[in-house]
């Protein structure tokens, strides 16, 4: 049997320590299994305010315990505990790297009495770069790979390369950073250069300099050894298109031959219609007739007259621009003309918010909506829902559309990142489509979608064959994990 692999996995939000977004989601559903297939893969964070000892049994490792860590000409003083993330098979140790002064705040990156980010940022996330080097020579744990997520981490990769090139304890050590969005590249002033601690030479354009200023994640980018994205249509747009790279689309360019789209998986032990246990009816794809029960509870919870051959769109996001929304708000009156019912979960940009509110007081037998988010109102609008709306301007991966095939509520999405990689339109491939795609970012493109999704749900033959196929596509992590495996693997055979 081959070796196993010694992996650190290091992020700045793991669920169900911190969470704001989907890099939570993937920093604990990765490493798990993983873990399950054999490695010995270990977690590091930042120890932020919401993560509680009490409630995550968090303990202390005394030799890692008032670590010096130097910012700048400033040294302060850092200690790492631990803990463990577990489920039915498996545990997976994460250290939490704590400094109160820097990480005990009411949220992870912004301030929300500003609604801006901290203007400390820089600081906070190059002391957890120093940090995670600091413990990992303390430990004298020797990882084979060091897996950096975004450019809270980016650091890391800049910092191996440069003043840690010699250390014995890194010597074949491989570097991974994952673009999970490139919307976020931590870019600083030229002046937060000297808090590094890098030698001069970094700050140039094929090091981390940015237009005089400094960016994580071009740090991560131009010192790792490998580089993946979260689908193979992102990798490829973040490097064609402004749009897509905000402004390191040159850069993603120069490093297209040592990065790799990996399309993250969804958790299967949570979203599963078979098990789920916020529906009111479980269901698979051979008792179709059990979702008609998650409909009609659905749409009573909207207060929507139920009718099996009326099909309910159902959408569950963040209101936002990026979302797709401002193609929504110029088309809601043409939807409305449809044959359809739409419901939407979602909070965000107070426009969407007030559009979806009124919205509903208007088209009271057509749209529901719920302000907020709710955990089982989203399971419930996966497992009710006939269709799944999800226009994105631009979505790097996305997990709704994976949820959706899971349980046979066909997509409608726009052919960007992962909505391309995971959905195929039905009237393209009638034989092997899943959903519907439109291609180019415009209203009337979405609202064509929307009425050939219409169209083919009055074909109830068709509209089963698709659902059967959707149901069965395998978006599991076990799938991607084991391409993240292959990837480790080759990479430690390059010298």
């Amino acid at each position: 049997m081959a070796k196993p692999l010694s992996v650190l996995f290091v992020s700045s939000e793991v669920i169900p320590f911190a969470k704001t977004g989907g890099l939570a989601d993937v920093s604990a559903a990765l490493p798990q299994v993983v873990r399950e297939l054999g490695h010995d893969i270990r977690i590091i964070m930042p120890k932020f305010a919401a993560v509680s000892d009490r409630k995550f049994k968090i303990h202390d490792i005394k030799r890692l315990t008032d670590m010096p860590i130097k910012l700048g000409d400033r040294t302060l003083l850092g200690s790492v505990k631990s803990s463990f993330l577990t489920n039915i098979k498996t545990k997976v140790q994460v250290y939490f790297l704590s400094n109160d002064e820097l990480y005990c705040r009411s949220d992870l990156y912004v301030d929300p009495k500003t609604k801006k980010a901290w203007p400390d940022n820089d600081e906070r996330f190059i002391f957890f770069c120093r940090g995670v080097i600091r413990t990992m020579l303390l430990l004298g744990w020797k990882p084979d790979i060091i897996h950096l997520n975004d450019w809270q981490t980016g650091l890391i990769a800049a910092l191996l390369k440069t003043e840690y090139a010699d250390e014995p304890l890194f010597k074949n050590t491989k570097i991974v950073f994952t673009v999970h969005n490139a919307a976020y590249q931590g870019v600083f002033p030229g002046s937060s250069f000297e808090k590094t601690g890098l030698p001069e030479k970094a700050f140039k354009p094929e090091g981390l300099e940015f237009h005089g200023d400094i960016n994580l994640m071009k740090a991560g980018l131009m010192y790792a050894d490998q580089i993946t994205t979260v689908s193979p249509t992102y990798a490829k747009e973040i490097r064609s298109d402004e749009e897509y790279g905000f402004g390191l689309e040159g850069v993603f360019k120069k490093k297209a031959r040592k990065t790799v789209g990996l399309l993250n998986g969804m958790d299967t032990t949570i979203w599963n219609p078979e098990i789920d246990k916020m529906i009111p009816q479980t269901y698979s794809d051979t008792s179709l007739e059990d979702k008609q029960v998650n409909k009609k509870a659905l749409c009573e919870h909207f207060g929507l007259p139920y009718d099996p051959a009326v099909p309910v769109l159902g959408i569950v996001s963040r209101l936002a621009d990026q979302k797709g929304f401002d193609l929504i708000k110029e088309q809601l009156v043409e939807l409305m003309k449809l044959n359809i019912q739409l419901v939407v979960l979602g909070s965000g940009e107070k426009k969407y918010e007030d559009l979806f509110t009124k919205a509903a007081k208007k088209y009271k037998k057509k749209l529901g909506a719920h302000i907020g988010f709710d955990e089982e109102l989203a399971h419930l609008i996966e497992a009710g829902s006939d269709m799944f709306l999800m226009p994105s301007k631009y979505e790097p991966c996305g997990l709704n559309q994976m949820y959706s095939l899971r349980y046979g509520t066909l997509p409608i999405v726009r052919a960007t990142g992962g909505l391309a990689d995971s959905v195929e339109d039905l009237d393209a491939k009638p034989k092997a489509g899943t959903g519907f795609v439109f291609d180019d970012y415009k209203g009337k493109q979405m609202l064509g979608a929307v009425k050939r999704a219409v169209k083919a749900f009055g074909d109830e033959k068709t509209w089963q064959a698709a659902m059967k196929r959707a149901m069965k596509k395998d978006n599991s992590w076990d799938a991607s994990a084991k391409k993240y495996i292959e990837l480790y693997k080759k990479l430690l055979k390059k010298k």
